[in-house]
């Protein structure tokens, strides 16, 4: 006679593929869930190899900065003393250019005028005087102009101090020096 089966063969077999799937899913979750804690290992590793460079790249930057800082310190102390510098150097060429403009101021003074006030405003100089004469006036104008320590006069006002023929004259006169010459001070 022949042998029936009647074992539901079927339903084994498929029980028996289910039960392969879910180990073989099993086994897939567990190889993905390692290769994820791999993956996230690696990359907070990267992650805090930049956070170390970021921090010492902003530790270098604040030293820098700090150098800058010292650097424009030192700048700005070095125009402090060149600007010193060169007012001391202005002061040592001018100081014989007041000698010889007092010098030149009183061999140009005309008979006839007396200066009473001397203004001295930069390279500007301001002669107040009592004259004379108009003509007085005008021949120390053009005495100044001649004498190379100056190099420009102006007439700013000439006033008769009364109505009388012998009446002085009050004048104000703005005469500019010249620029001191290096050949003239060695």
């Amino acid at each position: 006679m022949a042998h029936i089966n009647l074992l539901p063969w079927r339903e084994e077999k498929r029980q028996e593929r289910q039960k392969q799937f879910y180990i073989a899913m099993g086994l897939t979750l567990g190889f993905a869930i390692l290769v994820f804690y791999f993956f996230t290992s690696y990359m907070n590793g990267l992650l805090n190899e930049q956070t170390q460079r970021n921090s010492f790249l902003q530790q270098e930057i604040s030293k820098l900065d700090i150098q800058i800082r010292e650097i424009q310190e030192l700048e700005k102390q070095r125009d402090q003393l060149l600007a010193r510098m060169q007012v001391i150097q202005d002061l040592q060429q001018s100081r014989p250019k007041v000698v010889k403009v007092f010098d030149s101021l009183v061999k140009t003074v005309p008979e006839g005028i007396h200066l009473q006030v001397l203004t001295r405003e930069g390279d500007k100089l301001i002669v107040q005087g009592v004259a004379q004469t108009n003509a007085r006036v005008s021949v120390l104008m053009n005495q100044l102009d001649k004498d190379p320590e100056f190099t420009e006069s102006k007439l700013r006002i000439v006033q008769r101090t009364s109505s009388r023929d012998d009446a002085i004259r009050q004048f104000t006169v703005e005469v500019n020096e010249s620029k001191a010459s290096t050949d003239e001070e060695q």
